[in-house]
């Protein structure tokens, strides 16, 4: 068969394919044939993102005092009796600094919003049983870590109210904004300019946004 030929044939199949998906289609038959509709009870167990304002997060609530049982029974082994960090595990809270060759993050002087605290702690901890954690334990934790932090009170109370009021130290230590340059161009068909026309105006290396790949670590903090 000749190069043409394929090529006819294979536009033939393609068409009828087309036709016969439009058909099923316009006959209301599914397209795969198999799965169901997610039952709402379902997609609430996915749904569990919880949003800076606050947004998405639980009923219930979680004192200082009731979080430091469950973070001694859950999250000390690893993170340390006072959120020093445990071996190769983050520390949450102490002396933590975003300079220097190694920066040291910690809750309380690198994380932007006590509400996504929550978000990771509900899906991702304890690390060798994520997900186990009930919402009232997940929000006592939450509460202590704060503590640990000097960010709340020792009398402080987290629930889906108070959690998001809580201003967390590095909050204004975010760009909300993306500073890159835009690179998105519609794909040229015709007319196009010639590529060793095409320059380079604008880059974000130099501007502490993007990590250089060689020489030292970058060691001044975002303006």
């Amino acid at each position: 068969m000749s190069s043409l030929h394929r090529v006819l044939a294979a536009a033939g199949l393609g068409t009828a394919l087309l036709a016969a998906v439009a058909g099923a289609e316009e006959r209301g038959a599914p397209r795969y044939g198999y799965g169901t509709v997610p039952t709402p009870e379902q997609i609430a167990g996915w749904a569990i993102a919880v949003r800076p304002d606050g947004q998405g997060l639980p009923p219930g609530r979680g004192s200082v005092e009731q979080g430091a049982e469950v973070y001694m029974q859950q999250c000390a082994a690893c993170h340390g009796t006072f959120g020093e960090g445990e071996g190769r595990y983050p520390k949450l809270a102490g002396e933590g600094s975003l300079t220097g060759e190694r920066p040291e993050p910690t809750v309380g002087n690198y994380w932007p919003f006590a509400t996504t605290l929550f978000d990771y702690i509900n899906r991702a901890m304890p690390f060798p049983a994520p997900r186990s954690l009930s919402a009232e334990e997940v929000y006592a934790t939450v509460a202590y870590v704060l503590n640990l932090n000097n960010v709340v009170p020792a009398e402080f109370v987290a629930d889906r109210d108070s959690l998001p009021k809580v201003r967390m130290p590095n909050r204004d230590g975010f760009l909300w904004q993306d500073p890159r340059p835009d690179t998105h161009e519609q794909a040229c068909m015709q007319d196009c300019r010639k590529p060793e026309e095409v320059r380079i105006v604008s880059t974000a290396e130099g501007k502490t946004l993007t990590p250089r790949t060689t020489g030292p670590l970058d060691t001044e903090m975002p303006q």
